[in-house]
């Protein structure tokens, strides 16, 4: 009697504990989507999109990874402080990077496309009231 006591509560206490691990609480989700050109001579664009959690975006500008004379490190270099930066501003503000994913997208022509990289961030939502 006693053993089957002892099990019940152990099983019970398992079975709630799983229960608490498994339950996440609600998360708010936000994207930041970096687009690099590959076009040559600054005549494509390149861009950060920010889509916060409520819908809202915010454009901010990157440099073209390709300048008249080939590949210019210095705006790589530019990009890379730029996207650093703004990640680290929403992970020192508690979001979380989920997922990334990066594209390219080179339709046949030379000198012709982008990469593009999705960072998803999630952030759990705050509690309200008590």
């Amino acid at each position: 009697m006693i053993l089957t006591i002892v099990v019940f509560t152990c099983f019970t206490t398992l079975t709630v504990a799983q229960d608490v691990v498994t339950k996440e609480s609600p998360k708010k989700y936000m994207q930041i989507t970096t687009i690099e050109s590959v076009i040559g001579g600054g005549v494509g664009r390149s861009v950060m999109v920010i889509t916060k959690e409520d819908g809202t975006q915010e454009e901010r500008d990157l440099e073209n990874l390709f300048s008249m004379t080939g590949m210019n490190l210095k705006n790589i270099k530019s990009n890379e402080s730029d996207i650093i930066k703004t990640l680290k501003s929403y992970t020192d503000n508690g979001w979380k990077i989920d997922q990334v994913t990066p594209l390219t997208l080179s339709p046949g022509e030379r000198g012709v496309g982008i990469f593009m990289t999705r960072y998803l961030l999630s952030k759990p939502e705050e509690k309200k009231g008590f």
